[in-house]
């Protein structure tokens, strides 16, 4: 990449990365979803409030683009704090932990992403800092001269974000107070999402194209928001900038989104699973060389909403496509999936 093709690239990202500040909600009023979570975090936040203390150490995990990040941004505003943003990958010592933890302020929230990620020797650097808000680092010489020295830290809140719970040492977990999962959104919050980031970015939208539009986003509302921003792109080209449920159809068969969401690899996954394994059970990493997609891309994104649909089940012996999926696709099948 030369660069000119690097500078459009930045730019491009840029421009992405303002768009996504622009429509994020900056208070629970505003976030759409997982009600649940919402009136728990609304009575933890006011305690700890009331108490003068920092709220405790939250964990949430689910599937990508449900709003974890977001969510974390508005602990940091509910609670009226600062967020210092990373993520597990990019912490690869203690002493990159360390440079994080001693410049925190009173009441901080760190928003680890990824943070199934972090290395074991980071986690041990943590758990201290997590419990009594002290930092143990050592200092000196590193052929046996060195000493230990333990340094006191402000109350902070760790928010911590993963889409792999189950990756997630036992002693790290076990430290956040406040551990949540998030839900797939249904046809109806979605479609209040796609109306208001729509009025974000006052583009005009046909109530059929909201709905039209929630049906093909996999019950996530990043993903609704990202077909959102791209059929704008038709609708200003080819409709005056107006979204009808016409453009809106055309757009997401341009973008080969089908009528449930499912997209090119998503059809390649069962395609892949049914034509060159009969339907399974296969291995995932047998499935990802064949259709050559990382096993983690596939694990972490493509799989919990097949899951969710019915589409594939994870059996002792690998992965199935169930009958619904051959129905989907028009495939006809005989004999046993399983």
């Amino acid at each position: 990449m030369d660069q000119t093709s690097r500078l459009l690239s930045a730019m491009a990202e840029t421009s992405e990365e303002a768009v996504e500040a622009t429509i994020r909600p900056q208070s629970l009023n505003e976030y759409v979803g997982q009600d649940s979570l919402k009136e728990n975090l609304r009575i933890y936040i006011k305690a700890a409030l009331q108490r003068n203390e920092s709220l405790d150490h939250v964990l949430l995990y689910g599937p990508p683009g449900l709003g974890k990040t977001t969510l974390a941004f508005i602990l940091a505003n509910e609670m009226h704090s600062k967020i210092r943003v990373t993520s597990g990958p990019s912490i690869g010592k203690p002493g990159d932990l360390a440079s994080i933890l001693s410049v925190l302020e009173p009441g901080d929230v760190l928003f680890i992403d990824e943070i199934h990620r972090l290395p074991k020797v980071v986690e041990e650097v943590l758990y201290p800092a997590m419990e009594d808000f002290e930092l143990d680092i050592m200092i000196g010489s590193e052929n046996g001269g060195g000493r230990s020295v333990r340094l006191d830290l402000p109350p902070f809140t760790l928010v911590g974000a993963t889409t792999r719970a189950g990756d997630l040492s036992a002693p790290l977990r076990d430290r956040f107070g406040i551990i949540s999962k998030l839900e797939y959104y249904d046809h109806e919050q979605l479609s209040s999402i796609i109306r208001r980031t729509s009025n974000v970015l006052n583009v005009p939208i046909d109530a059929d194209a909201v709905g039209e539009i929630a049906k093909r986003s996999r019950g996530t509302p990043r993903i609704a928001n990202r077909l959102l921003r791209r059929i704008r792109d038709f609708a200003q080209v080819l409709n005056d900038g107006v979204i009808s449920k016409e453009i809106a159809d055309t757009s997401l068969n341009r973008l080969h989104v089908d009528s449930l969401g499912l997209d090119e690899v998503d059809i390649r996954y069962l395609r892949g699973i049914i034509e060159r394994f009969r339907g399974g059970p296969v291995g995932l990493e047998a499935l990802a060389n064949s259709i050559s997609e990382e096993t983690t891309t596939l694990e972490d994104v493509y799989e919990p909403y097949l899951i969710q649909i019915g589409f594939v089940n994870r059996t002792s012996r690998g992965r199935v496509v169930t009958e619904k999926a051959y129905e989907h696709l028009k495939i006809p099948h005989s004999g046993t999936l399983f």
